[in-house]
């Protein structure tokens, strides 16, 4: 090639980045910009804050969405350790059944629950485990009755092809009477 033509294909600015990258000086500037430039906000373990319309945190070093499910998967997830103990939680069966009722490892609970019968306090502690469980089936099969009772016309189709009308209109006023009667029952009931 002849030089005339070297020239023609190479500007100054390209020979310059050419020469930044063989001699390691990557982040120099070839060439001067003016016009809008974005300001770069500095965040550290823990900031939360708002960007594009989403909330961002940094957690372990990486940066992430908050959504409106992080404080379910926090209720549900089970910890590397006890927060009672801080002994290893292993995942077995015992430390998730445990952790979903008590935030507590097995063995911390079985401390607890052996501390509350040298007091004397067990048996009330065991009846209001039991009545908050009932009451917790309760709220769910209200909801249920309101439910069935306050359907609308609803059609299904079958796995046949056929359609179904599950109407609303054919709920037996008696049965739903009887239904509520049953709930006031277990709610005046205690364990």
């Amino acid at each position: 090639m002849s030089e005339t033509q070297l020239s023609k294909e190479f500007t100054d600015r390209d020979l310059q980045r050419a020469r930044n990258i063989i001699s390691g000086n990557t982040a120099s500037a070839t060439r001067i910009q003016t016009g809008y430039q974005k300001q770069s906000e500095v965040h550290t373990e823990g900031d939360t804050w708002e960007e594009n319309g989403k909330q961002w945190t940094i957690k372990g070093g990486l940066k992430q969405t908050i959504t409106k499910h992080d404080k379910i998967r926090e209720l549900i997830t089970m910890p590397l350790k006890c927060p009672s103990c801080e002994k290893s939680m292993k995942s077995t069966s015992l430390n998730k059944k445990m952790w979903g009722v008590h935030k507590k490892c097995f063995d911390c609970v079985v401390e607890m629950e052996t501390q509350l019968r040298i007091e004397g306090k067990y048996e009330q502690y065991a009846k209001d485990l039991m009545n908050a469980n009932k009451n917790a089936f309760v709220t769910d099969y209200e909801q249920a009755v309101e439910e069935y009772a306050n359907a609308k016309d609803d059609t299904f189709m079958s796995e046949a092809g056929d359609i179904e009308n599950w109407s609303a209109s054919k709920v037996n006023p008696e049965v739903i009477k009887a239904l509520k009667e049953n709930i006031r029952q277990l709610k005046e009931t205690e364990i």
